[in-house]
């Protein structure tokens, strides 16, 4: 074959190639883990987080570092009263929401194949993050 021969064959097949890269149905990448709404309620000054007992479970981490995560974020106390949070202080709706989301992104997701089924490893001062999927290990620090 020449060379005009093969960089036309060439141009065909790239050609042929982006329009079935084009046929091809882009899916929205769906995360398996479906965090439920934040139920919120005011009773006097203290905000009520009525069903804070069903993230800990859903994200595999305990209940106190949950709870003194959002109580970090949101500059308050809080504490547990049976399966719900209180945190002194009007907290606004949305921010239990987004930073759910950030705790989720933060320290459950794996940052390589983005799987939640990971687990929390402490050693000396540092935590990392050990997927369970991929087998990847990553500071929780560093992210």
């Amino acid at each position: 074959m020449t060379e005009k021969e093969l960089s036309m064959n060439y141009e065909q097949l790239l050609k042929k190639f982006t329009v079935e890269i084009g046929n091809i149905e882009r899916k929205p990448k769906q995360n398996r883990l479906e965090l439920p709404t934040p139920e919120i309620q005011w009773i006097g000054r203290k905000t009520v987080f009525r069903n804070f007992s069903q993230f800990p479970p859903l994200l595999r981490r305990e209940t106190n570092s949950v709870l003194m995560y959002l109580a970090k974020e949101l500059a308050t106390a809080a504490s547990m009263d049976g399966n719900r949070a209180i945190f002194i202080g009007r907290k606004d709706k949305m921010s239990f929401g987004v930073l759910l989301e950030r705790y989720f992104k933060q320290t459950v997701e794996c940052p390589v194949c983005m799987s939640p089924d990971t687990k929390l490893d402490k050693v000396k001062r540092l935590q990392f993050l050990i997927c369970e999927a991929c087998g990847a290990r990553s500071s929780i620090g560093s992210r």
